[in-house]
Order: structure tokens, then C-alpha cells, then sequence
């Protein structure tokens, strides 16, 4: 029987595996795919939200404390499982922002370095900008990580340690329960018991916790990207312009996104959404225009109310605990969120306050 049991493979997943298998814990993954095949795979990599200066006191400081972790974590798994998660820290550019001043003034409050720059930083920093720019906002500290590569790494590193099991097509069919405790779940591999018992699986963990009786409100989002076959050196940091990116790899790939469709569990592209993408792109390098699209592919975002996760234990339950309710900033949140869930499950000491992540007055049981 395992100490933990997780549900989902995906960042959350596989990071909060990470630090209870480290704490000497023995943990099971439950994946219904892939492990970090879902939303961890298919969004950008970006180590910050895209203006953080828009988002709420519990984001920004959930965003604060994984930024500073991003590095440290990439250079473990490096070393580990001699797969390079390519983490980046070439900062960002934002072009045409139509609220500086308040991010300045976020920028002054939170002690990060965020200036405006004219035309001579903007085109050293990234000569192939779109042309006639004449002022941005210029923050050096942003990092980026390729966030498959990131996946690929934690599932290496988890496959060597013993006390890790992963189980893939897996699905989770009910819970059965004694009092207030799970002692077991149904899946299609058969009955798994367990001690303790996490949800983190993404725009799914709904349709789990549902089982559970618990209504927790996140649902799918869909998000388009591209990605451009670009020469090494065309781009070579995060550019950002009228909400959407580009956000340069190690080898000369670019990719560009993203869209925010309610499309429920529909992952399909089109062309509507691709052709925006391309407009978008070329509008940010126009030299991209000269580019093939190497790749062009969807993702479910975990959306919740108003993008605060939804991290500890669920109401009227010992041992069922959540984590998930993302949206858009699963990886950037991903380092913080899955510590502050693992420092209650293991009695730790918070390294955060906890509170404005709790479920309690958040969620309804159905």
C-alpha cells in the first residue's frame, strides 16, 4: 500500500511526487494518459504569469516563490537524468502596454526590476522586433523553461526512485469510502488502497472530485499554439505584445500563442485560430513570416473562477486533498503550489499562508 496516492501526471502531479518521494514517502501516480502529455505539455514555458502586475495577492506570490526555485530545480534534474530542461533567463520585452504606470508602480511595490526603454534597447535586445517601436517595458529577470523537456526530465528522475510507481491509462472509476477517509479506488487496472490521497489532475479534477461528491468549479479551457521552425539567434527572449508571445527554444524554435477558447473538452485545432496565431507572430518578428510551422496543437487549461488554485485539504474528508485550479499558470505556479501542498501533508511549517488556497467556503459538495 502506498503512503500517497496521486491523481494526475501532469506538472503538479509529478512535482508533488517529486518532494513526498524525497521526504522518503512511497507514492503511486495515477495517470488516465500520459504522464505530462495534458496542459503541462502544451503551453509555453513562461516562469512568470504574462502581466503579473494584473493578477491577485495569492498569484503573485505563488509566481514569486517558483521563480526563484526554477533554477535550482533545473539544474537537479540535469544532473540526475541527463535531460536539460533548458531554463532560460533572458528576460522580457512587452511591447505596447497600455497600463505602465501600474505596472511600474507593481514593479517598485514587489522590488522587481521592470524599466521603460526607447528604440536603442528594444532593437539590441531583439533586433527583429516589429519595426517603429519607439518604447516597452523591459524586465531582465524573466525566465522560460521548455516545459517538455521539463516533463521528460521529472518522469526520468521519478522512474529511477523506488519508491515511486507510475501508472499510466489508468482510470479512476469511484472511491470507495469509511467514514471520512478513502480507504481505496476503483480504476480500470483494478482496487488501489492508500493512506492519503491527492487530486491534481488538471481541467479533470472536477470530473474526479465529482465522484467524491465534491463540486469543485474548474473547467477546461482551450488554448491554441504554433510553433516556428526558426533559424538559432532570430529570437532570443520572451516578446510579448497585445496579450499574445513568443517565446524563443535553444535550438531556433519559436513558439507563438496563445488562444483562450470555452470549448469544453474539445482539443481540436482549426484554421481561424491558426491563422490569428501566425498573425499575431509576424506582428511581433515579422521575420517569421519566413518561417514553416513546424507544429500547431491545443491544450486544456484547468480554468477556475478567478485563477487562484484550489490547494489543500477537501471539506468533510481526512485524507483527500486537491491541488489543482491553475488556469493559465500552472507551470509558473507549479514549484510553490505543490510545496505549500506537500509542507501540510508532511506537518511542515507553511511557506506561505495557506488560507487564500484552502477549499473551505470555495467549493460545494454535489
Amino acid at each position: 500500500m502506498s503512503d500517497f496516492i496521486v491523481l494526475g501526471g501532469g506538472v503538479i502531479g509529478l512535482m508533488t511526487t517529486l518532494q513526498l518521494a524525497d521526504a522518503g514517502h512511497r507514492v503511486t501516480v495515477i495517470e488516465r494518459g500520459e504522464c505530462g502529455r495534458e496542459a503541462s505539455w502544451a503551453g509555453g514555458g513562461i516562469v512568470s504569469p504574462l502581466y503579473p502586475w494584473r493578477y491577485s495577492g495569492p498569484i503573485s506570490r505563488l509566481a514569486a516563490w517558483s521563480e526563484g526555485a526554477y533554477p535550482e530545480l533545473a539544474f537537479r534534474l540535469l544532473e540526475e537524468t541527463g535531460v536539460d530542461p533548458e531554463y532560460r533567463q533572458k528576460g522580457l520585452l512587452y511591447l505596447r502596454v497600455g497600463d505602465e504606470d501600474a505596472a511600474l508602480a507593481w514593479a517598485r511595490d514587489v522590488g522587481k526590476p521592470l524599466s521603460r526603454v526607447g528604440p536603442e534597447v528594444i532593437y539590441a535586445k531583439e533586433p527583429e522586433a516589429c519595426p517603429g517601436v519607439e518604447e516597452a517595458l523591459w524586465m531582465p529577470t524573466l525566465g522560460s523553461i521548455r516545459n517538455p523537456r521539463l516533463l521528460r526530465a521529472l518522469r526520468a528522475c521519478l522512474d529511477a526512485m523506488p519508491g515511486v510507481e507510475l501508472r499510466e491509462q489508468c482510470e479512476v472509476r469511484g472511491f470507495e469510502r469509511r467514514g471520512g477517509r478513502i480507504v481505496s479506488l476503483e480504476t480500470s487496472h483494478g482496487t488501489l488502497e492508500g493512506d492519503q490521497f491527492v487530486v491534481c489532475a488538471g481541467a479533470w479534477s472536477a470530473e474526479l472530485l465529482a465522484k467524491a461528491g465534491i463540486a469543485l468549479p474548474v473547467r477546461p479551457v482551450k488554448g491554441q499554439m504554433l510553433v516556428f521552425k526558426a533559424p538559432p539567434g532570430l529570437v532570443e527572449r520572451v516578446v510579448l505584445m497585445d496579450g499574445r508571445y513568443v517565446i524563443p527554444r535553444g535550438d531556433g524554435r519559436v513558439l507563438a500563442g496563445s488562444t483562450l477558447e470555452e470549448a469544453g473538452f474539445d482539443k481540436t485545432t482549426d484554421n481561424e485560430a491558426r491563422e490569428s496565431l501566425w498573425q499575431s507572430a509576424t506582428a511581433i518578428v515579422p521575420a517569421l513570416a519566413d518561417c514553416a510551422i513546424e507544429h500547431h496543437w491545443a491544450g486544456l487549461r484547468p480554468g477556475s473562477p478567478d485563477g487562484v488554485p484550489f490547494i489543500g485539504r477537501a471539506p468533510g474528508w481526512d485524507n483527500l486533498h486537491v491541488n489543482a485550479g491553475h488556469y493559465r499558470n500552472g507551470l509558473v505556479l507549479a514549484p510553490a503550489s505543490t510545496h505549500l501542498l506537500v509542507d501540510e501533508l508532511l506537518g511542515r511549517p507553511p511557506i506561505l499562508d495557506p488560507v487564500p488556497y484552502r477549499l473551505e467556503g470555495r467549493v460545494q459538495g454535489v
